[in-house]
């Protein structure tokens, strides 16, 4: 008996009603948000790595800045002196250290969103 062509089947669809279980499937990201030794893990390796980076600005700050007294003290009638190095001597260095500071930081950062998004 043919049908009539007017009557079609519709398919309805919707979302799965059971949540498939991944196996074998690895998120280091469901790792950090439930807390565990591994994500524990993650989360320090990249705290550990910007300590590393501000500890590496700071170090050269101090050798930059820190002897900069003792070269004063060495010419006490160079005032014009001390305002030139402080005022345009230090300047472009500093603006260049934090520079590679934040360029560094957003590095290590993406560096970690990807170690954590891509697995």
């Amino acid at each position: 008996m043919p049908q009539d062509p007017t009557e079609h089947r519709v398919v309805v669809t919707g979302p799965p009603r059971r949540a498939r279980r991944t196996t074998g499937y690895y998120r280091p990201r469901t790792e950090i948000d439930e807390q565990t030794t591994l994500g524990h893990t993650y989360v320090r390796s990249l705290i550990r790595i910007q300590l590393r980076t501000g500890l590496t600005v700071f170090a050269v700050l101090v050798l930059l800045i820190g002897p900069l007294p003792l070269v004063f003290a060495a010419a006490p009638d160079a005032r014009r002196l001390e305002w030139a190095v402080l005022g345009f001597g230090l300047y472009a260095p500093l603006v260049l250290l934090a520079r590679w500071y934040v360029r560094r930081a957003e590095r290590n950062e993406r560096d970690f969103v990807r170690l954590v998004e891509d697995r």
